[in-house]
């Protein structure tokens, strides 16, 4: 807590520097258009106002008002609000004065999809929305997490190195399996594992209307509890008007990526069809570490004034070369795009499909409601090559000291309703919900070949199997009250209900029988305090506890995590610049942390850790410097600790004190900066930042591998936009050069340590590399 509180003159300096670029914005123009955003009456606050065809926007403050000063012109403005999306068109030849009414927007009913898992912009939750223009900017092959890596206290990384395949996300120290991923408000992460794995939702960032980021607990959602942030996508709202989009691009590592999209538009003023096909091929920057990616989306819509039904499947096939267990030390200095995997197929395959029904409905300017079901179907193995094997680990289908090449394969089917009752008249709002979901999963292994099989092995007999079952109940409901013109409360109550049973072998063939029950209350409350139409400020409490996942019940865990999360925080909204600065402390008992090892398949062991906690100071600015330039900069100060400590080594209990938190930088530092010298052209320089970073618990007691070092990376983006007079209604050409300045750095690993062992591996991230491509609308 000290060390946090007297930060290092590094850190000082860029606070500073930080703080002064805020206060350094200014912008002046000829004539300034005014008005307020509003739902029939009600002001709207966050709603984005953006000069169609340029960088330059505005948002409005926390009544619904805005006022942009521009030079004397005709212009279109797209005004957004989460998925309501509105054109105004202005000639602006005076100071102008306009109220800009989106009740009557027919995306409008797209909100009531998510409406039970996000939160509004003035909400006493600590929260960041990505819009589908700031992702097709990037959006080139990487999946998700590169896309929102500019993201305050978000890290990125991938297996192959250049974000193409396995990738993995990171926010505020807690990594994929503690971020709750939920698409159109269905949980994405795997029952048993609790992972959420984003090449099996490859590209889906070209189906994606917008993102929201809470983090910390946030507010309610579905799923498996949220115990660094939560994630939720929105995929793609109707379309009024038909359109057709093709997209290529090609870059380093023999990386390609092709993707046709079509809408029919609104046919009979109710019905419409859309789709998407996307091919993603790259040879990664890690040799051999390949991935094949072939994705689908597909929603059938019928709609009317107060009716929205969805009809939607998306899914993908996958097939990457394993780069799993990175390089040791010697091998990362002697080469470090080498793979050590010799075997020719040690690939990984996995189908997965998702098939999805919402009906929303708008009953009157008061009520609406969702009813929506969804039904997963995933299958696939993972292929593995395995020299003079013990006969035992294989049910002895093989001879002693024989090869074996084995698969080993989940099956599984993921049921799931969410059901959903809004209520909102001034000045009370009420969402009440609840959510059901079954999983039913198979895991078993096959051996497919053998050096030396036993005579009476057939080719896919199984050496191991079990089933799995989860079920889960989840109901909720979230009161807003606005008391008077400054104070607006917040309560969020939900009750989880879990029950998971499991029998069978694991792949070691180790009896594992679990018939365990959870019982979880998570309650949330916040208060809004507006100082005035420009600033507001928040607090917040919220307790969230999550179930152990399947390799924490095979490691000898069964104790439920408990988080007690505080956050304060101040926004400030004005013309020309937005600040969101807020304050957290995640207060952990049980703590399933990361040990740094990893096992047979790659998946981080966790271990509990007692008491913890995580303290932080968050900042995210977005500042016009002038009409062509703009700013948005993050930074995360963070003290992550173990409390207490107490770690095995050389067969001893030793009592190490307060230690940092395995894979928890105590700065993550980011910034872009655009310049838009046309209205159909910018440059952007994105920065990333991290801190020092311990691979373990144990910080350094046994030897300091498992340090990974600070790293600092630029990648450079150019978009540039075509208007032709025929054919095509827009051709954008994008590039993107990654890691400009060559850095050879490591942003991944893993370090083990116990009797006669002490071992660590490194994940290699791509130098400089490229991607360019092109999009053609029409």
């Amino acid at each position: 807590m000290k060390q946090f509180l007297k930060p290092s003159f590094k850190k000082v300096k860029i606070l500073v520097a930080f703080l002064i670029i805020v206060t350094t914005a200014n912008a002046q123009e000829i004539f300034t258009i005014s008005g307020k955003v509003v739902d029939k009456q009600e002001g709207i606050p966050g709603a984005a106002i953006l000069v169609k065809g340029t960088n330059t926007g505005t948002s409005t403050d926390f009544n619904g008002n805005f006022s942009l000063s521009l030079n004397k012109g005709d212009y279109t403005f797209i005004v957004s609000a989460a998925s309501v999306l509105k054109e105004v068109n202005v000639k602006l030849n005076q100071n102008t004065t306009l109220t800009i009414d989106l009740s009557d927007s027919f995306v409008k009913l797209d909100e009531v999809l998510v409406s039970a898992v996000r939160v509004k912009t003035t909400s006493p939750v600590t929260h960041s929305n990505v819009s589908k223009e700031d992702l097709e900017k990037r959006n080139l092959g990487q999946d998700i997490p590169y896309l929102i890596n500019q993201m305050p206290s978000v890290i990125s990384s991938s297996d192959a190195g250049a974000g193409i395949g396995y990738t993995y996300l990171r926010v505020r120290g807690s990594d994929d399996t503690r971020i709750n991923v939920t698409v159109n408000g269905f949980p994405m992460n795997n029952p048993e594992s609790h992972g959420a794995f984003f090449i099996n939702l490859g590209d889906l960032a070209s189906s994606t209307e917008n993102i929201q980021v809470q983090r910390g607990v946030g507010t309610s959602t579905n799923g498996s509890g949220a115990f660094g942030a939560s994630l939720n996508l929105l995929t793609d709202a109707v379309s009024e008007k038909a359109y057709g989009e093709i997209s290529s691009a090609i870059g380093s590592y023999n990386t390609y990526k092709n993707t046709v999209k079509f809408s029919t538009g609104l046919l009979n003023n109710h019905f419409e069809i859309a789709g998407r096909l996307s091919k993603i091929d790259s040879d990664g920057y890690v040799d051999r570490a390949f991935t094949d990616l072939k994705t689908y989306y597909l929603q059938g819509t019928y709609k009317d004034d107060n009716t929205l039904i969805k009809a939607i499947t998306f899914g993908s096939k996958e097939y990457t070369y394993q780069a799993w267990y990175g390089l040791d030390k010697n091998q990362l200095e002697e080469d470090r795009r080498q793979n050590p995997y010799t075997y020719d197929n040690e690939t990984d395959n996995y189908w997965q499909d998702h098939y999805q029904l919402h009906w929303n409905e708008v009953y009157n300017s008061d009520w609406s409601s969702n009813l929506a079901f969804n039904y997963t179907r995933g299958k696939g193995y993972f292929e593995q090559y395995k020299d003079e094997e013990n006969a035992e680990d294989f049910n002895n289908l093989i001879t002693d000291g024989s090869d074996v090449i084995v698969r080993r394969w989940l099956d599984n089917h993921f049921y799931a309703m969410n059901a959903s009752l809004s209520y909102k008249s001034n000045p009370l709002d009420m969402i009440f919900g609840v959510s059901w979901n079954k999983y039913l999963g198979d895991h078993f292994g096959e051996v497919i070949w053998g050096s030396d099989l036993a005579s009476v092995t057939n080719i896919r007999d199984r050496y191991y199997f079990s089933d799995a079952s989860k079920q889960e109940t989840s109901i909720f409901a979230k009161t807003t009250y606005k008391f008077n013109e400054k104070f607006t409360g917040f309560v969020d109550l939900q009750g989880r209900f879990i029950n998971y049973e499991t029998e069978g072998l694991t792949s070691k063939r180790k009896s594992l029988n679990i018939d365990e029950s959870f019982d979880f209350f998570n309650p949330k409350l916040g208060l809004t305090y507006e100082l005035n139409s420009n600033n507001n400020l928040y607090a917040s409490f919220a307790i969230a506890n999550r179930e152990p996942n399947r390799d924490d019940f095979e490691n000898g865990i069964d104790t439920h995590e408990t988080l007690n999360d505080y956050e304060l925080g101040w926004r400030y909204k004005s013309e020309s610049i937005r600040i969101n600065s807020n304050i957290y402390y995640m207060r952990y008992k049980n703590q399933l942390v990361l040990t740094g090892a990893l096992d047979d398949v790659g998946a981080p062991i966790r271990a509990t850790s007692g008491n913890s906690y995580r303290l932080g100071l968050e900042v995210d600015a977005d500042i016009y410097l002038t009409k062509h330039i703009n700013i948005k900069p993050n930074i995360a100060f963070s003290s992550n600790k173990n409390i207490d400590f107490v770690a095995e080594i050389d067969g001893n209990l030793k009592d190490l004190g307060n230690t940092d938190l395995s894979f928890s930088p105590d700065v993550i530092l980011g910034n872009t900066i655009t310049y838009q010298p046309l209205s159909n052209l910018q440059f952007s320089l994105l920065t990333k930042y991290v801190s020092k970073q311990y691979m373990s618990n144990l910080n350094s007691e046994i030897s300091n591998s498992d340090v990974l070092n600070s790293y600092f990376v630029n990648d450079f983006n150019i978009v540039y936009t075509i208007t032709p007079k025929s054919i095509f209604k827009e051709i954008k050409l994008t590039g993107l050069i990654n890691n400009v300045f060559d850095e050879e750095y490591v942003d991944r690993g893993y370090y083990g340590y116990g009797p006669g062992y002490d071992y660590s591996g490194y994940f290699p991230q791509a130098t400089r590399n490229f991607l360019v491509g092109a999009t053609l609308k029409f």
